[in-house]
């Protein structure tokens, strides 16, 4: 069954506001949906092979071994919808065992989508895939989407990986409760997320030796200078990322190497030597704190699995 492709927004229209904006707050900050290009979708697959990035091969152990069991609490499902979806890699885990009609994609990035998607139907030629392109954490959130989706059936927000982490508390609420309404009345929520652990391997994975999260960080700048026409120096910034465990958070930085001028879409910006540019947070959890986060949305907590090692979790809420 062929893709079809919806596109509910343009992502692209809103970059020069946002960055704008970003780059004019004190501290300067970029959200980390813009990592992902072209090249920083290919940077991403590249760090989830490197050895100190332990994330990809714990979530993907875990869903080896319990999606039989993860199928079996879920229950019967209609439609799958995947916000944040990338390559689409994590949906193959579960489309077997739950058996679903319909797989629903999001993604800001289109072309990428699109391509994962076609992949994955070619596999699974029964299946109704629709690829969606949207920036879901624009203002209008899931809004556009929500009047396409099929009328009838019980739907499953699957939202794996640790992405709920780039969000703070607050906005993590914020949108489990659109996810709450995505799912509808008698759907759910299956999440994955990180677990709090040693602050030494959070500061590996993200300070990997190759250099690959690095190069990750500072293809945003790249991004800009070619979308934005901007002029930034990428040896003029460091990759700086370390676990603040107070804030309970992974800190992704790029660190001006000396008192620089760039200019961003016309506009100059200033950077002192050593001022940071934050990019990313990724928020760590034990199950009962995201379990209290979760409750705040509206979700009652349904099952939950980790995987051997403890390193991550996965819970399905009602």
């Amino acid at each position: 069954m062929p893709v079809r492709l919806l596109t509910l927004s343009h992502p692209a229209d809103t970059l020069k506001q946002v960055v704008l904006a970003g780059l004019s707050a004190r501290p300067k900050c970029i959200p980390p949906k813009y990592f992902y290009d072209s090249e920083g979708s290919r940077l991403f697959e590249a760090i989830c092979t490197q050895p100190e990035y332990y994330l990809t091969r714990a979530e993907a152990a875990l869903l080896q071994a319990e999606a039989q069991a993860i199928a079996r609490s879920i229950g019967p499902v209609a439609c799958m919808i995947e916000p944040g979806a990338g390559c689409c890699a994590k949906a193959r885990f579960l489309l077997g065992p739950l058996q679903v009609a319909a797989y629903w994609p999001v993604d800001i990035s289109g072309e990428t989508l699109v391509q994962a998607a076609g992949r994955l139907a070619a596999d699974h030629p029964a299946l109704e895939v629709v690829a969606v392109q949207l920036d879901f954490t624009a203002a209008a959130g899931f809004a556009p989407l929500l009047p396409q989706l099929p009328a009838r059936g019980r739907r499953l927000v699957y939202y794996p990986g640790s992405s709920i982490g780039n969000a703070g508390p607050d906005e993590a609420v914020a949108l489990l409760r659109q996810f709450r309404v995505l799912a509808g009345k008698d759907g759910g929520l299956l999440i994955g997320f990180d677990l709090k652990k040693d602050a030494a391997r959070l500061h590996a994975a993200y300070n990997d030796a190759a250099g690959v999260t690095a190069a990750f960080n500072l293809n945003l700048l790249a991004r800009l200078n070619r979308e934005l026409g901007a002029d930034f120096r990428l040896e003029g910034f460091a990759h700086q990322a370390f676990y603040n465990a107070e804030a309970g958070r992974i800190e992704m930085h790029l660190i001006s190497r000396a008192r620089q001028q760039v200019t961003v879409a016309g506009t100059r910006v200033e950077f002192a030597a050593g001022e940071s540019l934050h990019t990313e947070n990724s928020y760590k959890y034990t199950p009962q704190e995201f379990e209290a986060l979760a409750a705040r949305a509206g979700f009652a907590f349904r099952d939950g699995w980790q995987d051997g090692a403890g390193l991550f979790a996965v819970h399905f809420y009602g």
